[in-house]
C-alpha cells in the first residue's frame, strides 16, 4: 500500500506525452479525467499538487505551427503562449469539478536561495489551506533549463521532486507514458519485467535508465530516478505508474500498488 489514512497530501507529475495526442495537441479528455479524479480525490480529504507539463506543446498547438521549434528562444515564446493556454483548460475543466486551481511558476533560484525557498513554501501552504490546487511548471519563459534539457533540474520529473519536498507531500505520483521501470527497454525486449520496488536507487538502478522519452516530452527514466533519488531521500515515497488512465490514481488511493514504488529513506 503506497498510502494509508494518515497521508493526506499528494504531489502528481504529468508530462507532457500524457497529456497530448500524437499529433501534438492538448487531449482535452485525458486533461478532464485528470481534473476529475483530482477533484474526487480532493474531494475525499486529500490535498493535491498537480506538476504538469505541455507549455511548450500547447503554444505549438495554439499557433498551429506545423514542426517544434529548434532554437531556445521560439520555445520560450511558445511556452509563454502555450503556458496561458493550458492554465485557462485546467482552471476550465476544475472550475466544472467544483474547485480552484493557482497557478505557481519556479525556477532553480526557487531552490537555491533560502529566502525564495521559504516563500515558495509559504505559498504552498497558503494555496492549499485555502482549498485550491496549485498547478506547478518551470517558468519557461524566463528560464531555459527544462527547453535546453542539459540540466537535472530541467525535466518537470526532478521540478516535481523539489516540489514535494516545499510542500511536505507524503507521495509523489509521476503519471508516465510508461508502466514503471523495467530491468531492460521493454520496447525492444517484449520479455522486459517490471520492477514493482525499489528500496535502493544505487548504480545498478540508474543503468536501466533509457533515453529521453517521446519527442513531444523531455524526461525519460534517467530524469524520473533522479527525480525519485531526491524525493527519496527527503523522506517522501514516489511510484511511477501508466498515466494513459488517469484512473490509476483511484487504484493507489484504494490501496493498489501499480508501477514502480521507490521507498523512502529513513534515519
Amino acid at each position: 500500500m503506497y498510502l494509508n489514512e494518515n497521508n493526506k497530501k499528494i504531489v502528481v507529475k504529468v508530462g507532457t506525452s500524457t497529456i497530448t495526442h500524437p499529433t501534438g495537441a492538448l487531449n482535452l479528455r485525458r486533461i478532464e479525467s485528470l481534473a476529475r479524479i483530482l477533484s474526487d480525490i480532493k474531494n475525499g480529504g486529500r490535498q493535491v499538487v498537480l506538476v504538469s507539463s505541455g507549455a511548450v506543446a500547447a503554444g505549438i498547438s495554439r499557433l498551429s505551427l506545423d514542426h517544434r521549434p529548434r532554437t531556445p528562444e521560439e520555445k520560450q515564446a511558445l511556452a509563454a503562449v502555450g503556458q496561458s493556454e493550458l492554465m485557462n483548460i485546467y482552471s476550465r475543466f476544475f472550475s466544472a469539478f467544483g474547485h480552484c486551481v493557482g497557478q505557481v511558476l519556479m525556477t532553480r533560484d526557487v531552490v537555491d536561495y533560502t529566502i525564495r525557498r521559504a516563500a515558495t513554501e509559504n505559498t504552498f501552504s497558503q494555496l492549499l489551506s485555502l482549498g485550491c490546487i496549485p498547478i506547478v511548471n518551470e517558468n519557461d519563459s524566463v528560464s531555459s533549463e527544462e527547453i535546453k534539457e542539459e540540466d537535472n533540474y530541467g525535466a518537470n520529473d526532478t521540478l516535481s521532486a523539489y516540489v514535494a519536498i516545499l510542500a511536505g507531500a507524503d507521495l509523489l505520483i509521476n503519471l508516465s507514458d510508461i508502466n514503471g521501470l523495467y530491468d531492460s527497454d521493454p520496447h525492444t525486449n517484449k520479455n522486459a519485467h517490471l520492477i514493482s520496488r525499489v528500496d535502493n536507487i544505487d548504480d545498478r538502478i540508474m543503468e536501466l535508465a533509457g533515453g529521453a522519452g517521446t519527442e513531444r516530452g523531455t524526461g525519460g527514466m534517467l530524469t524520473k530516478l533522479r527525480a525519485a533519488r531526491l524525493a527519496t531521500a527527503a523522506g517522501i515515497p514516489m511510484c511511477i505508474v501508466n498515466g494513459k488512465d488517469p484512473e490509476i490514481l483511484y487504484d493507489i488511493m484504494d490501496g493498489g500498488e501499480p508501477g514502480t514504488f521507490f521507498s523512502a529513506k529513513t534515519n
